[in-house]
This record gives structure tokens, C-alpha cells and sequence, in this order.
């Protein structure tokens, strides 16, 4: 960032990043992060078709919709551009097993992801330009998130959504080619789009929250190519975003080093489709079972022990339904030990008499000296031993992320799961050649269904 842009607005700063961020520098890790975050997008959009609140979401809105221009993903009727983003926003996002930016807990792929498909869908758009223009939409939301965090979400804000929007803008205003001061009226406009409240975490609402950041970062980038603008410090401003939803916004952290580091080099894929902070307690009770051959029979109680913000938001020991049940620490252990797995079926099996019975085994203790991160489990069983279990990071964390195979693995079972009948394979050897391809939208042609 030039000495020039200093003291300019935050949007204005964002804007001409965007726009003028030459893609031949950006790291070629990052670019293969971007690859695998979008490999699991294709994923985890694929096995929404298992959870019922898509379809209902296509039902109301198919009929409502504009002329067909993109591909809802395993849906055969395409819809407009902006529904077509909020659908595959929601269908992304409705298993809880979406990519998280660690710092902030925001699900950047979702909002980001699907307003540049349905975009590309319609103007041939290299896979490398593409990449540029969803890494630098990421970095726009992760660090709108990191600038307010965490009082932004300790106020009740769902940061994917709120950030996300602003995301999502950055993200088609550079592939739709405009100039610097556009993208910041675009940045601006999603600003005030900026919604979602944690209050509605454990029902659909939180899923149409991320789907209308995805519509609205889309319908920002379009409105300032046709004129609107936005305030200049519609970010940082006395009543702009930022004060509006938080704390004085951390500026450093909006703005320092912005092409020198990067926010996706801290974006994990999940091993398990629940609350990120339920994966160690998940691995803890894996690796009991696994190393000391436990079924459940055996098994007289369990102690989870964690940070209180583990127990804050998922310290829940009666589970009405299968979303509370992914914000669970009794169902979460009680289904690796009943059934060995903690898969999305395991999770929606909230009436399954053994798991319901061992739900009653199970209690929370909070404390504080075990990190976010990490999680004690320990066991008594039925013949009087005391077994522990101590998981400083679990599987898919930064510090033990899911390889490549492991993400075509987790979508060939997303793909099948949903039942949309698409076939994976083809699908994952072109998002692993998307830098090369002249037409990253063709990609969308494949996650159709066949006649």
C-alpha cells in the first residue's frame, strides 16, 4: 500500500488493493489453499441435499426467480445470478462442515465462493483469475472480521454473514473488472448489508443469513458498476460498520500488510460437521475408543473438560433436533461411542435410543487453563478403570489439516450423501487443474445432475 492511501478511507484502501493486486504475485501456496477450500465448497454443497431446509429454500425461491443464468449445485433448474448465489451460500453452509478462518470462526468459502460462479457462469473467466478474485475476497472478510473481533461477535453479530457480504463484494468486483473506486463503493454498500445474529446459530435462519450475504456482496459489486456509491468511511466512519457492530476497529489489522500476508494461510477444512470447537472433544473420544477397544456398554460416564467457551456454546445436553445436535458436546460424544463415527448421519441420529441413553452419561466441566483448542476426556468404565484422553489440536485444525486426499474423500462421501446423483470425480480433477482452465465457470456444468 502506497504512502499515498495512508490516510484515505478504509473501503478506498480495500478498493485499490482489489482492483490493483497483480495475480502473479500471489504465493502459489495460496493459490492451492484456495484450490482446496473450493474442492470442499463443492463438497459440503453437494451433501446439503441431505438436510431438508435446501430444498425448502429452492421451493419458495425457484418460483420467485429471475431468468435462469447460473447452476444451483445438484439442482438440474438453474436460477438468476443472485439467487442462485444465496443457494449455493445456504446448501454450503446448512451441514456445519464449511471451511474456518481460525481467528475468527468466519465460513469464508460460502459467502465468497458462490457469487463468482454464478458470475463466471456467464462471462468466460480464466480459473487462475478466478482464484485471484476469491483469495482477495477472502482477505477483505477475514480481515473485516479480525478488525472488530471479538466483541463483534460476543454482541450476538454471526461474523460469516456480517463480514462475509463485504467479502463476497470485493470478490465480484474484481472479476467483473471494476476500477478501484467502484470496488470501495461496492465494499461500502455491502457494509450496510452487513447482518446475521449468533441468536440464530442453531436454527435455518443462520444458514439464510450466509446465503444473503452471498446475494447481497453480489448485488453490492452490481449496484456500484451501475453508479451507486456509498460513504468513504462507510467502514470505519463515527456511525459506519465497524463502531455500528463493535469496538473501535482495529485499523492495523484491516489494513497493514495487505498483499504481504495472507488471511487463507490461516483457513482450515473440517474433519467433522459440527461446531469447530467440538473437534478435539470428538478426536479425544476417538482415540479412547479406538486405543483401549471401548463400546459403549462398557463405558459408566463421561467427563469432558474444556474451555468455558467450549461449554458456552455447546454445553447442551437435550438435543430437539439435528442442529442443536452438531452444538452438542453429550450427543458428539455420544455418538463416537456408540456408533464410532462422527459423520453427518451420526449427528442427524438425535432419536437413536443408544445415543439417547448415553447422552445421559456425559458432563461438561469448564475450565479455563485448557486452551480453545483443546479438550480433556475422561472416562470411567463399568469395570472401575479411569481412562484420559488429552487433545491439544484436533484433526482439520491449522496444526493438523486435512491433506488433499482427505478433502476428495470427505466430498466423494458429501457427494453421495446428498444424493443429487452428480458424480465427484470429475468435478475434483478440475477444481485440481482451475489455475490452468480458460473457463473456470464450465466447472458449474458438472455439478448439475444428468437427465
Amino acid at each position: 500500500m502506497s504512502d499515498k492511501n495512508v490516510s484515505s478511507s478504509a473501503a478506498a484502501q480495500l478498493g485499490d488493493f482489489v482492483i490493483g493486486f497483480d495475480g502473479k504475485a500471489l504465493p502459489d501456496a495460496m493459490r492451492h489453499e484456495a484450490k482446496r477450500a473450493l474442492l470442499n465448497f463443492f463438497g459440503v454443497a453437494l451433501g446439503g441435499g441431505f438436510d431438508p431446509a435446501g430444498r425448502i429454500a429452492f421451493d419458495v425461491i425457484a418460483p420467485l426467480a429471475g431468468k435462469p443464468a447460473a447452476t444451483v449445485i445438484g439442482y438440474a433448474q438453474r436460477l438468476d445470478l443472485l439467487n442462485a448465489a444465496f443457494m449455493n451460500a445456504l446448501n454450503a453452509n446448512v451441514l456445519e462442515f464449511d471451511d474456518t478462518h481460525m481467528p475468527t470462526v468466519i465460513h469464508p468459502t460460502s459467502p465468497v465462493a458462490p457469487p463468482l460462479f454464478a458470475l463466471a457462469e456467464g462471462t468466460k473467466i480464466s480459473g487462475a483469475a478466478f482464484i485471484d478474485a476469491f483469495v482477495l475476497g477472502v482477505e477483505v472478510a477475514c480481515r473485516a472480521g479480525n478488525a472488530v473481533s471479538p466483541g463483534h461477535y460476543s454482541r450476538g453479530w454471526h461474523i460469516t454473514a456480517s463480514c462475509g457480504v463485504m467479502g463476497a463484494a470485493a470478490a465480484c468486483s474484481r472479476l467483473m473488472g471494476l476500477s478501484a473506486a467502484q470496488a470501495a463503493h461496492a465494499i461500502g454498500i455491502a457494509a450496510s448489508q452487513s447482518a446475521g445474529l449468533v441468536e440464530n446459530l442453531p436454527t435455518g435462519a443462520k444458514n439464510v443469513q450466509v446465503g444473503n450475504s452471498a446475494r447481497g456482496g453480489l448485488l453490492a459489486a452490481l449496484l456500484a458498476k451501475g453508479g451507486y456509491t456509498a460513504a468513504p468511511h462507510a467502514i470505519e466512519g463515527p456511525r459506519g460498520w465497524a463502531r455500528a457492530s463493535g469496538d473501535t476497529p482495529n485499523m492495523t489489522a484491516l489494513l497493514g500488510g495487505l498483499g504481504q500476508t495472507w488471511e487463507l494461510a490461516k483457513n482450515a477444512i473440517k474433519a467433522y460437521p459440527c461446531g469447530i470447537v467440538l473437534a478435539p472433544v470428538i478426536d479425544a473420544c476417538l482415540d479412547l475408543r479406538r486405543e483401549h477397544k471401548l463400546n459403549a456398554a462398557d463405558i459408566a460416564s463421561v467427563t469432558v473438560r474444556g474451555n468455558s467457551l467450549l461449554l458456552a456454546r455447546a454445553d447442551r445436553p437435550q438435543v430437539p433436533d439435528d442442529r442443536i445436535s452438531k452444538l452438542s458436546i453429550q450427543h458428539s460424544a455420544a455418538i463416537v461411542f456408540v456408533r464410532g463415527a462422527a459423520g453427518v448421519t451420526e449427528y442427524a441420529a438425535i432419536d437413536d435410543p443408544a445415543i439417547v441413553a448415553f447422552r445421559r452419561k456425559v458432563t461438561a466441566q469448564a475450565d479455563d487453563t485448557v486452551p480453545i483448542e483443546a479438550a480433556v476426556v475422561t472416562v470411567q468404565t463399568a469395570d472401575g478403570r479411569t481412562l484420559t484422553a488429552h487433545v491439544k489440536q484436533a484433526r482439520g485444525s491449522l496444526e493438523r489439516p486435512l491433506s488433499d486426499a482427505d478433502i476428495e474423500t470427505k466430498a466423494r462421501e458429501l457427494a453421495r450423501l446428498g444424493g443429487s446423483g452428480v458424480a465427484i470425480d470429475p468435478i475434483i480433477d478440475a477444481i485440481w487443474a482451475m489455475d490452468r482452465s480458460a473457463d473456470a465457470g464450465a466447472i458449474m456444468t458438472l455439478a448439475m445432475p444428468k437427465a
